[in-house]
């Protein structure tokens, strides 16, 4: 049977079951192909990821693709920090991203825009001074404290911080024009906002709850790649329990003990 064929079964016979294990989609390839190969269904597995057919969830776990990939909007002011660290910088790990990004998901609107940038261990102080040359203009604040935060980057209307970048932190590319840098995938995101409450004091409580809910609800999200960092932060349980408690609607295929 033809490929494109089998493609056509397979997302009538899994779309709308929500997620579906490994073990499943081999049995509905040998209900067709009875001597089909352990190492042919690895290669149709990456076939299917590789024509977004699939999505990974969590590790052997996967869903028909009805959402997008998260993708947010680049603003002129993020792209010009992009583009001179990208010049500057091509060599050290780091992301940049902004908080204007989660007016997409909150209840209220967030009039201020904080610009992080996240950079590799012991590159931060070249970092905060190589921007604060090339953005003058600009209030840059290096790894703030608590009284920092309170006092001076709550009163600024576009401030930019730099603050170290966890290793092993997911980040994905993004390229305009022609400059291509590195920003946070929606799964950091989602783990950073729980983790980091001095910086996102004001986006905890119900206005959390309403971020997970429409991030989780709106775009894909590899439960797999966000437990992961959330280890790496040591809060994977406290989020799980959070989840449970909050959007268990959404997880509760997903989330196991």
């Amino acid at each position: 049977m033809r490929l494109q064929i089998l493609e056509k079964k397979l997302i009538a016979a899994f779309k709308g079951k929500g997620p579906f294990t490994s073990e499943e989609l081999f049995q509905f390839y040998r209900d067709f192909e009875p001597e089909l190969k352990k190492a042919t269904f690895r290669s149709r597995v990456h076939y299917l990821k590789k024509k977004n057919i699939i999505h990974v969830i969590k590790r052997g776990v996967y869903v028909i693709v009805d959402k997008p990939e998260y993708a947010p909007s680049i603003s002129s002011g993020l792209r010009k920090v992009g583009r001179s660290l990208a010049s500057g910088f091509d060599q050290v790990r780091y992301c940049i991203w902004e908080t204007a990004w989660l007016n997409e998901f909150t209840r209220h609107q967030l009039t201020q825009s904080t610009i992080f940038i996240e950079v590799e261990k012991d590159f931060e102080e070249e970092v905060f001074y190589f921007i604060k040359d090339k953005f003058p203009k600009k209030e840059v604040f290096l790894k703030p404290n608590g009284q920092v935060i309170d006092f001076y980057i709550s009163e600024s209307i576009q401030p930019l911080i730099v603050k170290r970048l966890i290793s092993r932190a997911p980040l994905t590319k993004r390229t305009i024009d022609k400059t291509t840098f590195a920003v946070p995938t929606l799964e950091k995101i989602l783990v950073d906002l729980f983790v980091e409450k001095r910086f996102f004091y004001y986006l905890q409580g119900s206005e959390l709850i309403e971020i997970y809910e429409n991030a989780i609800g709106k775009y894909r999200i590899n439960f797999t790649r966000l437990f992961g960092y959330a280890r790496r932060r040591v809060r994977a349980q406290e989020i799980k329990d959070f989840m449970r408690q909050h959007v268990y609607h959404l997880v509760k295929d997903i989330i196991d003990d």
